[in-house]
């Protein structure tokens, strides 16, 4: 399993081993005590007591599992930016996070309110989500584009 790793509030107190033993964890969240103790040079009582403080804390906030995608190598990635009503963005949220498509929703600044992250099997597939997308209330308008090649892909 992988921790789940955030910039929360107590970031802003973390030291040097701090940091390293939080890049450990994003490379290899299952790596053992001893194994981190060695890495960053300290004693494993050490280490141990740094990764507690750091889930005490809430910058560990959780465990997750990565899984290698069960999609085939021909998975179509999408983004598709919209303008929404304001007061319909609860609604809209709701349900767009019914998709199972919608992989990752962000609010943006700019021209569009909220950017959707999709996977699908096939471009059809995407066409019908978006169409979907477009008939949500609240959703006035929609820009989608698809990604073709990553070029870098750094865990966040």
């Amino acid at each position: 399993m992988k921790k789940a790793l955030s910039a929360a509030p107590a970031a802003a107190g973390l030291d040097a081993l701090d940091h390293q033993l939080i890049e450990l964890l994003k490379v290899n969240a299952r790596l053992p005590l001893a194994s981190i103790a060695k890495a960053l040079g300290c004693a494993r009582s050490t280490a141990q007591l740094r990764l507690k403080a750091l889930e005490a804390t809430g910058v560990i906030t959780g465990y997750t599992v990565s899984v290698a995608s069960t999609r085939g190598s021909n998975v179509i990635r999408a983004m598709v930016l919209m303008s929404i009503d304001t007061q319909n963005e609860a609604d809209v949220i709701k349900a767009l996070s019914k998709r199972h498509e919608i992989t990752k929703l962000y609010t943006v600044s700019g021209r569009y309110d909220l950017c959707a992250l999709l996977l699908t099997e096939s471009t059809q597939e995407l066409d019908a989500v978006i169409d979907k997308i477009r008939m949500v209330k609240g959703v006035r308008d929609t820009f989608s584009t698809i990604f073709l090649t990553a070029k870098l892909d750094r865990p966040e």
